[in-house]
């Protein structure tokens, strides 16, 4: 049977993994893998994630089924981290998902079944994961334009006049936050004026938000999916714990859904289930569990909280510096928007032979989109960096 098989295409993201671990270069910087790290360049448990876990242990007698929603009390945590305290939940449901990108997966199969053959909008560019996941889910994909790589803003204008344009019907498909991969985002007006654009034009919101709290706020960075849910009469939302409570490998997500009224919210929630039940049946328990726990106390979220604020405002930091440092070695404002875009990324818009004399020159490991990880900057080494950047585009 596997004879018909042709190897897959490997992940460029994993290959630059690969090639930095087997650089010998002491003064090597890896910019590419899409985790945080801190100022020692490590990825670690946060605080309250570690007491969490520590009382789950103490007080977890069994590990049966919770059933196909998950953990009920994490959903109703996250629905409110998620759409505010003052949100209607009486038409909101979620079920908890393996990962950001489990939510995303189950919610493309949804719509999919309600609106076979249906185009999915995608920015341009996007998270590359988008396109498959979308495309298995049966949906056809097709690009609204985003960003300006030239400029390093939001290309507006032309995204409203590409989705004015857009079938009645369609979903359109929209970064909450902190972009993934340019970190350019949308703000109160421009997010008031598409939730307008949307209804008028009977478009379907589906929001992906997987790094709230990383940019302007926990709050602040869920405002424009907010906006939308004050407007729009439907929409789904693919929520991600693996960014803003540091449990990658845990897998903790929810996929949200908001429907018109009470009635349609758990029909369209039970038929989310049957989905997860015919793809994998029950998602995993212990990393929701232990954000469960954190929302659930007071002190525990207050702590959360703050060290998840200590990150943001390193990687603000990290985002001036490194637009300062790119200031003086150019003498020009060309960078300029790297402060002021948020989250863990930014695209500094070079292009992919210049990324790679980035690293062959200078052992600076970029994804080739030059997408690079705020996160990942070397605090100490701002102006070596900037100086490489220069150098390889003059």
């Amino acid at each position: 049977m596997f004879e018909t098989l042709q190897p897959a295409q490997p992940d460029k993201i994993l290959a630059l993994i690969g090639m930095y671990r087997e650089d010998p270069r002491p003064d090597k910087i890896d910019l590419g893998v899409g985790v945080y790290k801190d100022e020692h360049g490590k990825t670690v448990i946060m605080r309250a994630v570690r007491e969490a876990e520590q009382r789950l242990y103490q007080t977890q007698s069994t590990k049966t089924y919770l059933g196909l929603a998950g953990d009920v009390a994490f959903n109703a945590a996250m629905v409110t981290l998620v759409f505010g305290a003052n949100a209607d939940t009486k038409r909101i449901r979620a079920c908890q998902a393996p990962g950001g990108s489990g939510a995303l997966r189950i919610l493309g199969e949804l719509l999919a079944k309600v609106r076979p053959g249906a185009t999915v909008w995608l920015s341009d560019p996007t998270w590359p994961n988008h396109v498959p996941m979308m495309k298995a889910a049966g949906l056809v994909t097709r690009d609204y334009p985003y960003f300006d790589p030239a400029t390093g803003a939001v290309r507006f204008d032309a995204m409203m006049e590409t989705l004015g344009a857009a079938k009645a019907g369609d979903i359109v498909l929209l970064h909450g936050c902190c972009h993934n991969p340019t970190g350019a985002n949308l703000d109160r007006e421009q997010w008031s004026a598409l939730a307008d654009l949307l209804v008028a034009r009977g478009l379907f919101p589906f929001v992906d938000i997987a790094y709230q709290g990383f940019g302007d706020g926990l709050d602040e960075d869920a405002e424009g999916l907010r906006i939308l849910a004050a407007k729009a009469p439907e929409m789904a939302v693919a929520a991600s714990c693996s960014k803003n409570f540091s449990v990658y490998r845990d897998r903790v997500g929810a996929a949200m859904l908001m429907g018109r009224n009470e009635t349609e919210a758990n029909v369209a929630v039970g038929q989310l289930q049957s989905v997860t039940r015919g793809m994998y049946s029950m998602p995993p328990d212990h990393g929701a569990a232990a954000v469960r726990i954190i929302l659930e106390d007071d002190a525990l979220r207050a702590d959360w909280l703050a060290e998840l604020e200590t990150m943001r405002l390193r990687m603000v930091s990290l985002r001036e510096g490194l637009a300062e440092a790119l200031r003086r070695q150019s003498n020009s404002d060309r960078y300029d928007f790297v402060a002021h875009h948020r989250g863990m990324f930014s695209r500094l818009g070079i292009s992919p032979e210049e990324v790679e004399r980035l690293r062959v020159e200078h052992g600076i490991y970029i994804v080739g989109d030059s997408r690079i990880n705020v996160a990942g900057l070397p605090g100490d080494r701002l102006d070596y960096l900037a100086k490489a950047i220069v150098a390889v585009t003059s």
